[in-house]
């Protein structure tokens, strides 16, 4: 008699947690594809792996298929083609057993305006099977501190803010402890100390050993928070990697700092140096492929004074333009 078919084994999976698959990583996507009707493209033959205990970015213009990658992540909307694993089992078939080990914030929370939001989290506790009731109040109130919402617990959603609509979203995703968060777009809406105070959250939960899946259109948030990122754009992986090594992977810029930007200009493209620009004492550019200490020596020689000059670290923004040879237009 033959054995169980693949999709037998599959289904066997979904009832329980396979250690060598978690080895692969928290989420792992092998050829994830969307492709909605009237043949849209959303997301494209994904491959990505998202290391246990990572804060992992997932960078991209808005319509890039970042939204669109973790719906069918979390079984809100099946793959056309391709599987996805999260924490070890396949979505969507294996959702009721992951789905409690993760929380989510996804396109905005849905809050009941007419209620405060210390009673739109006591609802969503109370709808979670397995919740104590009898901790339920401690439980809500820990999570609306967490989110820095205590003051305005006891006033009604539809007064919120969009930031604090955010931040009472989060307080639901972190009611329990939680191997894996996931995130889309989580400082939407924030003002810049807003920001700070959610970015510090996030690390805070990743140093107590939760996978934190952040999605972003923000360059700087990514660089800031996340120690792995991946790259989208038109539904296509770019790039995947830790962030030191993707910021790594472009060149940085020379520059030079100078009361002689003109002649130091002048002297910087003889020499070889790209895309010069100069902005008031402060001239950079594209370093050439030559030792840079021939590049100081020729500035030297020909009268310019040099008060700095350095090679600054790529950002995460470099690297972007250096894998896709656009832009990064963040308002898109």
């Amino acid at each position: 008699m033959d054995g169980p078919s693949a999709t037998e084994r599959e289904a066997g999976d979904a009832e329980q947690h396979v250690p060598g698959h978690a080895e692969a990583g928290v989420i792992a996507t092998r050829g994830l594809t969307k492709r909605y009707r009237g043949g849209q493209l959303a997301v494209d033959g994904l491959d990505l792996t998202v290391p246990a205990g990572s804060v992992f970015g997932f960078l991209g213009p808005n319509g890039s298929g970042k939204t669109t990658t973790i719906r069918m992540l979390m079984g809100l909307i099946e793959p056309t083609a391709g599987t996805a694993r999260v924490l070890g089992r396949p979505m969507p078939r294996a959702a009721r057993a992951v789905l409690p080990e993760v929380g989510a914030l996804i396109e905005g929370p849905a809050l009941y305006g007419f209620l405060s939001g210390r009673d739109n989290l006591l609802r969503y506790d109370a709808a979670d099977p397995t919740a104590d009731p009898r901790t339920r109040s401690a439980r809500v109130a820990a999570a609306l501190d967490r989110v820095g919402l205590a003051a305005a617990a006891g006033k009604k959603a539809r007064a919120y803010s969009l930031g604090m609509k955010q931040r009472l979203g989060l307080a639901a995703a972190l009611l329990q402890p939680r191997r894996l968060l996931v995130l889309d777009e989580p400082t939407n809406g924030l003002d810049p100390q807003g920001m700070r105070e959610i970015r510090a959250l996030i690390r805070e939960l990743a140093a107590d050993g939760t996978t934190v899946f952040l999605s972003s259109h923000l360059l700087d948030e990514i660089e800031q928070v996340c120690t792995h990122a991946a790259v989208m754009a038109q539904g296509r992986l770019v790039t995947q990697g830790a962030v030191a090594d993707l910021a790594a992977g472009a060149r940085g810029r020379l520059v030079v700092t100078t009361p002689d930007p003109a002649e130091a200009a002048r002297v910087l493209k003889e020499q070889g140096v790209a895309d010069v620009t100069a902005d008031g004492d402060r001239v950079t550019g594209e370093p050439p492929a030559r030792d840079l200490a021939e590049v100081n020596a020729a500035l030297v020689t020909a009268g310019v004074r040099v008060r700095g000059f350095a090679l600054e670290r790529a950002s995460l923004e470099d690297a972007f333009v250096a894998l896709t040879g656009e832009g990064f237009d963040v308002a898109s």
